[in-house]
């Protein structure tokens, strides 16, 4: 059989061609798209700016300048001393601006000229501390006038007389304290009572009826021994040391002090003994009564010196308002 002479029997090749696109490298990417946006956004606030300089007056650029720039206070922090805790300044400093820095050019910018402050804060003519300083100095002579007048009391008074070497006045940083102190022959209270005896009812009335006409406010503390009760689940020292700073206080409010002078009353058991080294002592049993420093805006203005108001006589016999708690019974001696 004859072939073809332009061809033959066999099929075509075909021939495949791959093209491979390769990826835009380097400063071809989508970086280009921060960069336009960023140019975008400074065009915008540079056109921004132009109308703004162009719309407004001389004025209203100055206020526009003043909001955008740093305030006295962070000048003053970035311009001198450390960011540390005292911010480079020291605790005696008056302005509070670092001692080092006194003669540099910040401080006239930074400090205005009457920023004067320390020590000299509130000793104006109505300064608060200088108000506080007379009213403490007054509070004073006060305390050693009226301990001179109980103990002259006490010494024209027979049934009192006996009583002065139960009596201490201390003075302390919060005021006067007068401590009514008991010994091993005598005692304020009835053994493991609140009940006060007649003498010691009537030497507290002649407290109340001397410190009546002051303003100071008063904190009562009950004191006891170290000897326990024999349940302390029915009595304890903490009831009965609380028990009696509450009837001492119902007996100054029953020889005419005002209600609203008392400001703390307590009973500290025999955590705070006055003999240390022997806590069962009898001496430890006590109660304390101290008239507190006045504090400066919390009382009126016109305050009165110590007797310039009339003396409340305190009523004689029993105090009224006596609590009555469970006897002291057996008492255990504390274990050495």
């Amino acid at each position: 059989m004859a072939r073809a002479p332009h061809g033959s029997n066999q099929p075509p090749k075909i021939i495949y061609k791959k093209v491979y696109i390769e990826g835009h490298g380097g400063h071809h990417g989508g970086a280009w798209k921060v960069a336009y946006a960023d140019f975008v956004t400074a065009m915008m606030a540079f056109f921004l700016l132009m109308w703004l300089l162009g719309a407004t007056n001389e004025k209203q650029r100055k206020a526009l300048a003043d909001y955008f720039a740093p305030t006295l206070v962070e000048m003053k922090q970035g311009s001198a001393g450390s960011n540390g805790l005292l911010g480079g300044d020291a605790l005696n400093a008056k302005d509070n601006y670092p001692n080092a820095a006194g003669q540099t050019g910040t401080r006239s910018m930074t400090v205005p000229v009457g920023g004067v402050g320390g020590k000299d804060v509130g000793t104006g003519e109505k300064g608060t501390l200088k108000d506080q300083r007379a009213m403490q100095a007054q509070d004073q002579k006060n305390f050693a006038e009226m301990s001179k007048a109980v103990q002259r009391r006490m010494q024209s008074t027979p049934a009192l007389a006996k009583l002065a070497k139960h009596v201490r006045f201390v003075p302390t940083r919060d005021g006067m304290r007068i401590d009514l102190l008991d010994d091993a022959n005598y005692s304020m209270f009835d053994l493991g009572t609140t009940a006060l005896v007649p003498d010691a009812s009537t030497l507290i009335g002649l407290i109340a009826e001397t410190i009546a006409g002051t303003e100071n406010p008063i904190m009562i503390r009950g004191h006891t021994d170290s000897l326990p009760y024999g349940d302390p689940r029915a009595m304890n020292n903490w009831m009965l040391s609380s028990g009696r700073s509450e009837a001492t206080r119902r007996r100054l409010v029953s020889g005419g002090v005002p209600d609203a002078r008392f400001e703390r009353i307590e009973g500290v058991a025999d955590r705070e003994p006055l003999i240390k080294e022997n806590p069962a002592d009898p001496r430890n049993r006590r109660v304390s009564i101290t008239l507190l420093y006045r504090r400066a805006g919390e009382t009126g203005s016109g305050r009165q010196p110590f007797g310039s108001q009339p003396r409340i006589g305190a009523p004689q016999g029993t105090p009224a308002g006596t609590i009555k708690l469970p006897s002291r019974p057996a008492i255990v001696p504390p274990k050495h």
